[in-house]
């Protein structure tokens, strides 16, 4: 066996990081026949990711929206230094240990609802998952079969396991699966966006819709699932506050179980420290991972409040929630989190966050102004600022989106347009200046791609 890794490594030995990578990765998210070459990143530091020849680039999706305080943070980089030299795995059935605990404890008083229970998992699918069966086993441990139905809205994306998708297929990322996806009924998601005079008419719109579904299937509807305020793989579609509210005051009114995925949206991502903050109808179950550890190393956590909790709670083996993964709770990954939420407190993340929101938002005026038949629906939230290239091909795997890529790449910009979106969510730890630059840089990038394509 190790002859042959020697030979295979030693016939490779002239080609490139990239070109060996092309023999032998599967990328996720990628059509390999026909995508560029890699990136090959080599080290991080900050808000810059640096490749094999030096070059640096800007993280400007913070390396698909986790890495929160930067990378290679040296604070978190000895957290997981440290728990490394103590305890590196343990098996969480009928175990525990110190961070898991800690973790929970901290994070419970945070959470925008009553939270009780934190079950760990390892990525944000998972905890979704998690929160599915969570709130499915819930109607049946209280033996109400009538409640099967799940609602979600249209354009959420939440994972790429089976649940996951069924729930997320609306984005049409999951056609090739159809038939063995659960059935999920959709309701309008309202993105809205800045200069936007009819969205009070699509809200209402939407709102009848929602009205008119619970009147014939409230009572059988089990499940709510929504990324509250910021819909992220769709386009980073952004909603108002009091449209979501009205949604889930409506729900409640159903008793349906209400699962906020904050995957994207948590830690900060929306300018609170969770989306779910901003409105008054808290989520039953919270579904947590990407920026829970800043990045570092993979977790995920789905909390959930007392009233579920409580219909597990049983001497009967039948009620118990029967999941679990190898890596739940593992301790190197709940130190990170430890770390993390740390930072938020020495370092006023919540304030770096706000202040970059204001650049995101001055630049978009910049630009609304500089270049008004270039770009259409600039919209900010949080640490996230998004703009829409006016072009015909709007699809998600449009030409365009390769195209921004591929040219902001050569400017020393690191992003991932969705379609014809393009949006900046850096680290916090980008400097405001830096970030100004990045946007006057962006746009006459945009502004010659999108004329090239008229």
């Amino acid at each position: 066996m190790a002859m042959k890794q020697h030979k295979i490594m030693g016939a490779n030995a002239h080609l490139s990081l990239a070109e060996r990578d092309k023999q032998c990765i599967w990328h996720p998210f990628s059509q390999n026949k026909i995508d560029p070459m890699p990136l090959e990143i080599v080290r991080a530091q900050g808000s810059k990711l640096y490749d094999a020849n030096g070059n640096s680039y800007y993280d400007l999706v913070s390396s698909w929206w986790t890495a929160l305080h930067g990378h290679c943070h040296p604070y978190i980089t000895q957290a997981i230094t440290e728990q490394a030299k103590t305890l590196d795995q343990v098996i969480f059935a009928k175990c525990t240990h110190p961070k898991a605990v800690e973790l929970v404890e901290r994070l419970l008083p945070l959470l925008p609802g009553e939270f009780t229970r934190g079950f760990y998992s390892i990525c944000g699918s998972t905890a979704v998952e998690v929160g599915l069966k969570m709130a499915y086993q819930y109607w049946h441990n209280q033996d109400q079969t009538n409640r099967k139905r799940i609602l979600a809205f249209e354009g959420g994306y939440h994972g790429d396991t089976f649940g996951a998708m069924a729930v997320g297929r609306s984005t049409d990322f999951f056609e090739a699966y159809a038939p063995l996806l659960h059935p999920v009924s959709f309701i309008p998601f309202v993105e809205t966006w800045q200069h936007d005079e009819n969205v009070d008419h699509k809200e209402l719109t939407a709102l009848a819709q929602l009205d008119e579904y619970l009147e014939q299937h409230g009572h059988e509807t089990a499940i709510f699932i929504y990324e509250p305020l910021l819909q992220g793989s769709s386009g980073m579609r952004i909603c108002r506050p009091q449209f979501l509210e009205a949604v889930l005051k409506r729900l409640k009114q159903y008793d349906i179980v209400l699962i906020a995925d904050e995957i994207l949206t948590g830690f900060g991502r929306t300018g609170t420290m969770f989306a779910g903050e901003q409105v008054s109808t808290a989520a039953d179950i919270i579904c947590l991972s990407k920026g829970l550890t800043s990045g570092s190393l993979p977790l995920a956590l789905t909390c959930c409040s007392d009233k579920i909790y409580r219909e597990f709670y049983s001497a009967s083996w039948s009620k118990a929630l029967a999941h679990s993964h190898s890596f739940d709770a593992n301790p190197m990954a709940c130190a990170t989190a430890c770390a993390s939420l740390d930072l938020f407190e020495q370092e006023n993340t919540m304030v770096l966050i706000n202040k970059l929101h204001k650049v995101h938002n001055e630049s978009l005026k910049n630009i609304h102004l500089n270049s008004p038949g270039d770009f259409e629906k600039q919209r900010t939230i949080g640490n996230v600022g998004v703009l829409d290239l006016k072009v015909q091909d709007t699809d998600y795997t449009s030409d365009i989106k390769h195209e921004v890529a591929a040219k902001c790449l050569e400017a020393g910009m690191l992003l991932r347009p969705l379609g014809n979106s393009v949006y900046v969510m850096p680290p916090a730890c980008i400097c405001l200046d830096e970030l100004r630059q990045c946007y006057r840089d962006l746009e006459e990038i945009l502004r010659v791609i999108r004329r090239s394509n008229l």
